[in-house]
């Protein structure tokens, strides 16, 4: 079995005596590569140039003596894997424990062995071989790794977008309301991430599950009959309490999902939040729990404020859009009342961004055409 590569492995000799360079040259030429430095700077140099696959190191040496040049190399992210040998004719144990500690994998003393040095060199380069196939190996399995990680990922932000595509073609909002109200989300978590009492709670992981999972937040609206869901104008009382129906029949398909698909993380539960809370109000005066403050989920309370922002500066087939200053009004009207007064100060710190967000995925003419003649094909003329 082949245990180096085809290309000579190539070590480098450090001693500051001429005729030991020559001796531990003349031992090892004929199967590797030999490199000799006579003092511990220019071991250093040749170490991090050439990248030896071993350093035979003598200990007394003028300058920076082999313990010192050991622990610089061993300090060196360039070098630091790089097996060193001490090849000396410092014999005391304390000296052979000295060098083993500044991370050598061996201590021979003179005079040489050959024998012993050839069988040691071998071993040990050996050992370096195989960690480096392992190293090699384990980076390999990290990428790929990875790489399925992002697929998966991939796969599931497509689904997520499919399935809140699939509830949106019976609403009359447009796919841009979520586009918009995904980058609402992410900008208010992490604006309120900047406040100390956030820092743990709204995580990377959490705001980039928030980010995915708002598409979703009106998912329970594919349970609510065409009647009522594209009815123009204000809703019965009997009508509306149908409507109220939607964020429990959200949170149920995603309850059915996740026990099918089994524990994934987070997930699940930031979805359900999402969809469950997003009607629940500051006062308690919400929908379908009565929630109140701090008792509403803090992804729902930032889902609320993005989703009725957007609701008021949107164009719908019976209403104008909004104009900015008019919308943010409102959420400040309703700040303590509908809205967390915390996610209100987020907001209002964000009015640019937010005004760029809603430039930057306008709905055009076409999708409110095509959105006023599917209500039309499905309800009827207006």
């Amino acid at each position: 079995m082949k245990i180096f590569p085809a290309v000579k492995p190539t070590i480098l000799v450090v001693d500051d005596e001429a005729s030991n360079l020559s001796l531990v040259s003349g031992l090892l030429r004929d199967h590797y590569l030999i490199k000799t430095a006579k003092e511990g700077v220019r071991a250093i140099q040749l170490a991090q140039q050439e990248q030896p696959d071993l350093i035979l190191l003598d200990v007394m040496m003028p300058g920076i003596n082999g313990y010192e040049v050991c622990r610089l190399l061993k300090a060196d992210s360039l070098t630091c894997n790089i097996p060193v040998l001490f090849l000396t004719s410092q014999s005391e144990m304390a000296d052979e424990g000295t060098g083993l500690n500044l991370g050598a994998v061996d201590y021979i003393t003179r005079p040489i062995n050959p024998g012993i040095l050839s069988s040691r060199v071998h071993a040990h380069l050996a050992d370096a071989h195989r960690s480096r196939s392992m190293q090699i190996s384990n980076e390999y399995l990290e990428f790929e790794v990875a790489k399925r990680t992002r697929q998966i990922s991939s796969m599931q932000d497509m689904t997520i977008l499919a399935m809140a595509s699939l509830a949106e073609t019976r609403d009359v909002d447009t796919g841009n309301h979520l586009r918009r109200t995904q980058n609402y989300v992410r900008a208010l978590a992490l604006q309120l991430r900047r406040k100390s009492a956030y820092v743990d709670v709204l995580t990377d992981e959490v705001i980039d599950l928030l980010y995915k999972c708002a598409p979703l937040h009106d998912i329970g609206k594919v349970g609510i009959p065409d009647r009522i869901l594209h009815k123009p104008g204000r809703y019965e009382p009997e009508e509306f309490e149908v409507m109220k129906r939607h964020p429990a029949l959200g949170r149920d398909a995603l309850e059915s999902a996740r026990q099918t698909a089994g524990n994934i993380g987070d997930f699940f539960e930031v979805a359900k939040d999402v969809v469950y809370s997003h009607h629940e109000r500051w006062d308690g005066t919400g929908y379908p729990q009565g929630l109140a403050a701090q008792a509403i989920p803090l992804v729902a309370r930032i889902m609320a404020l993005a989703d009725v922002y957007d609701a008021l500066i949107s164009p719908r087939i019976y209403k104008p859009g909004m104009p900015h200053e008019e919308a943010a009004d409102i959420i400040v009207a309703g700040s303590a009342r509908h809205f967390d007064p915390e996610v209100v100060d987020a907001f209002l710190d964000l009015s640019f961004e937010f005004r760029a967000i809603a430039d930057r995925y306008a709905d055009s003419d076409q999708d409110l055409t095509e959105k006023a003649n599917f209500v039309i094909s499905a309800i009827g003329p207006l």
